[in-house]
């Protein structure tokens, strides 16, 4: 079940253009959650609108977020499902908190098979 809220969540980033797409699996190495879905947004109206469709899409698919924050900074935005956590960030934010170094330890998922023919 916590893998098809990662899998709507990378289809609802992706039908809105989210750039540098990516998922670790860190349920091995912290109870903070399961997943972390990462991506990175061209502007910050962009990041709003990926943040708003993952939310929307979730929603939909009988998901309920616990707490979001960063809507207003423009620069980040993180939706906490509790079981998965959604960071979409500008490219200069997320290259200065460069979650995918800091969480290196956890296992990265390849996407495309969620995508399928998408891509």
């Amino acid at each position: 079940m916590v893998f098809e809220m990662v899998k709507v969540a990378v289809k609802a980033l992706d039908n809105k253009k989210a750039e540098d797409i990516r998922v670790l699996k860190i349920d091995d190495i912290t109870s903070l959650a399961d997943y972390f879905v990462i991506c990175t947004g061209t502007s910050n109206t962009h990041i709003k609108a990926l943040a708003d469709e993952c939310e929307y899409q979730l929603g939909q698919a009988g998901y309920d977020i616990l707490h979001r924050e960063g809507r207003d900074s423009g620069e980040w935005i993180l939706l906490d499902y509790k079981d998965i956590i959604i960071h979409v960030y500008n490219k200069q934010t997320r290259e200065f908190y460069d979650l995918e170094h800091f969480w290196k330890d956890g296992a990265q998922i390849d996407i495309t098979e969620i995508l399928g023919d998408e891509k």
